[in-house]
């Protein structure tokens, strides 16, 4: 039988994140999805809502669950775009200045992400890049999480709007009450997480004060 208009889909689809192209598939075949520009389909019997965000490079730190998870959470404005990876303490070192230089001329969101030494995975979405900043910076629709051990995030409380601030020694994420949300030091090598009025959240990490083991900063492109 031939496909009809009912049941024809168009989807675009970019090999680089850069150059789309087009394919037309059937409405059975457009329940797949696609977690990286690489990456093969496969059958999961899912709609199109609940595609996973297209990864233009590799992440160490993310898998299909915490791409889901984290997903439902983003604002809807950026729900669609490609994640591109602009910092990766694996491929560009230990260095909060390095971080602020990749950040540099971007002009979107980016979503924070860390696994610490007891291999726990929590961070922060910030609705503009990190920067070096004499005050604080960002929107209501910041927010921290966690997959410690189940996921959870912490959206603006109202209390305040500490939501992040950039210094040339640490990166800051929450505040207030003498208690930082999230805190990352110059070498990106320690960290803490405190309860605190922005978000009323709970400490992100197993320990308030944490090593970082691996840590990524996606920016999501429109």
């Amino acid at each position: 039988m031939r496909p009809t208009p009912e049941n024809i889909r168009v989807f675009y689809f970019a090999t680089n994140c850069a150059e789309p192209y087009v394919q037309i598939i059937t409405v059975k075949d457009s329940n797949r999805r696609q977690s990286v520009c690489s990456s093969e389909w496969s059958e999961v019997g899912e709609t199109e809502e609940d595609l996973l965000p297209v990864l233009c490079d590799h992440s160490h730190l993310l898998d299909d669950q915490h791409l889901e998870r984290l997903a439902a959470h983003m604002p809807a404005r950026t729900q669609g775009y490609p994640w591109q990876l602009a910092y990766s303490t694996v491929v560009h070192g230990t260095s909060l200045k390095t971080l602020y230089r990749n950040m540099a001329g971007l002009d979107n969101p980016v979503l924070l992400v860390i696994k610490d030494m007891h291999n726990k995975v929590f961070g922060g979405f910030s609705t503009e890049p990190f920067k070096v900043s004499d005050s604080c910076y960002g929107t209501g629709e910041t927010f921290l999480y966690s997959f410690s051990p189940d996921f959870k995030a912490y959206r603006w409380s109202g209390e305040n709007s500490y939501f992040v601030r950039g210094h040339l020694e640490s990166l800051q994420i929450g505040g207030g009450a003498g208690g930082f949300g999230l805190w990352l030091d110059a070498d990106l090598y320690r960290g803490a997480s405190y309860s605190c009025p922005t978000f009323h959240n709970q400490p992100l990490s197993t320990q308030q004060d944490f090593i970082v083991q691996d840590l990524e900063v996606w920016t999501l492109q429109n």
